[in-house]
């Protein structure tokens, strides 16, 4: 399946992606508020009643929308809510709120995918008209972090920086300071969310040290705990889901891990964290500060796979380099080194740049740009408007547990000139091309 998305200097051809857009925002605002039973009645009702009116100016006037079915339709599809005739694309079996009564967090994720989508259809329109909400990039959390840490402008500030922003998404106030980034990034660690506290308590994923959603189940006989992360791979595919009994008054709780998931095999075994024996503890609330959600997700959780890719070939004899195409002798390598490795070369512009040398004294380069994007969909369509990738990589990958999404990308990235693999399929291709083994 390929994708189409026509750029002309008129709002017409992409005006249901603008509908998807807003729809989405004010479902998801809606949803929260919804399912919010610590907030005030008032300030819930004066939300919704807010995200009804912006629902009714995407549907228009041909398709009224009453109060009461609005309300009726958070708690079902999610593409119900749009207008007759508008494709529901990435929308499609998205649900607001999920089976236990909750706010549905993927929908925080689809609202950031469809944002990147449209910054970059307005960078691709010829006239430079916005193609969605005014001041797209200015919304977006993690495109501010990223620019403000260009601004020290030397490749070994901006890895660093980024480096810490992946390590150390949450931490006391006093290891934010020493950490040293610039006021403009800093601003974006903040109090531990409502959404993550029992009482004065807060739990770290074991995977990305960012803080675990906590909620109560009450049955007929007893109160329950649960704390996964927010990120949903992290929780379903890697472990990172807990439960735990409530505790008496004044008490931390204990986390009781559930089932393990099926192990990663073969080539994605090589990039997969391993939790065994991994149960994260009561973390005080006080003096601790986490990342805001939009750079936490869009530059904490890709950061820790491009770190992690970056380390394995690190282990496996490649060699470090602070910028692309330096010779052996200039990095001081070895007869038997397979190549050199760099870290968002050219602050950023992708994500890792890899140089083979091959025997006959040639070299093969692989330039990679990380994408994790929740929805496939809205992944290709940046793609397209990107025309490839918009840094000049030459290859998207992908986490290993996004491989379904290989098939709608390849036939996407057909008409450019980038190809599409998994994480652990890349770092299988690099290491066969050096000679080496992967896994």
């Amino acid at each position: 399946m390929v994708l189409r998305v026509k750029f002309t200097s008129t709002a017409e051809p992409i005006s249901h992606d603008v509908i998807r857009q807003m729809v989405m925002r004010a479902a998801t605002v809606a949803a929260q508020a919804f399912t919010d039973v610590e907030q005030a009645p008032e300030g819930r009702l004066r939300t919704l009643m807010d995200s009804h009116g912006e629902v009714i100016a995407a549907r228009g006037p041909a398709h009224p929308l009453s109060f009461e079915s609005f309300l009726a339709m958070l708690t079902g599809d999610l593409a119900g809510l749009l207008p007759d005739g508008v494709s529901p694309e990435e929308m499609t079996g998205v649900h607001l709120i999920n089976d236990d009564g909750l706010f549905e967090e993927d929908l925080f994720d689809l609202d950031q995918e469809q944002r990147q989508v449209a910054w970059a259809v307005q960078k691709a329109t010829r006239d430079g008209r916005s193609t969605s909400i005014s001041e797209i990039e200015q919304e977006m959390d993690q495109v501010t972090v990223n620019s403000g840490l260009r601004k020290r402008g030397t490749q070994e500030a901006y890895t660093k920086g980024r480096s810490n922003l992946s390590r150390f998404p949450t931490g006391t106030e006093a290891v934010i300071r020493r950490l040293n980034l610039p006021s403009m990034v800093s601003q974006f660690y903040r109090p531990i969310s409502f959404a993550a506290l029992y009482e004065q308590w807060w739990f770290a994923c074991p995977v990305c040290h960012w803080p675990m959603k906590i909620t109560r189940h009450r049955s007929r006989t007893a109160v329950t705990g649960r704390a996964q992360c927010f990120y949903r791979p992290h929780a379903e595919l890697m472990g990172a889901s807990y439960t735990f009994k409530v505790p008496a008054a004044g008490r931390p709780p204990t986390l009781i891990p559930g089932s393990p998931p099926p192990a990663f095999t073969g080539e994605a075994s090589v990039l997969a964290p391993d939790l065994r024996g991994s149960v994260p503890k009561p973390m005080p609330a006080a003096g601790h500060l986490a990342l805001a959600r939009g750079p936490w997700r869009y530059t904490t959780v890709p950061g820790l796979l491009e770190i992690a890719l970056y380390d394995a070939l690190l282990a496996r004899g490649f060699v470090a380099a602070s910028e692309p195409g330096k010779s052996p002798a200039a990095l001081g390598a070895d007869a038997d080194c397979p190549g050199s490795v760099t870290l968002w070369p050219y602050l950023d512009a992708y994500d890792l740049h890899v140089d083979v040398w091959l025997r006959d004294g040639q070299t093969k380069s692989f330039l990679l740009d990380i994408k994790d994007f929740t929805s496939e969909m809205l992944l290709a369509k940046k793609i397209q408007a990107d025309g490839g990738d918009s840094g000049g990589a030459e290859w998207i990958v992908v986490p290993d547990h996004r491989q379904a999404s290989l098939p709608l990308l390849r036939g996407v990235c057909k008409e450019f000139p980038v190809q599409v693999a998994t994480a652990g399929e890349i770092g299988q291709t690099i290491c066969r091309t050096a000679g080496i083994r992967w896994a």
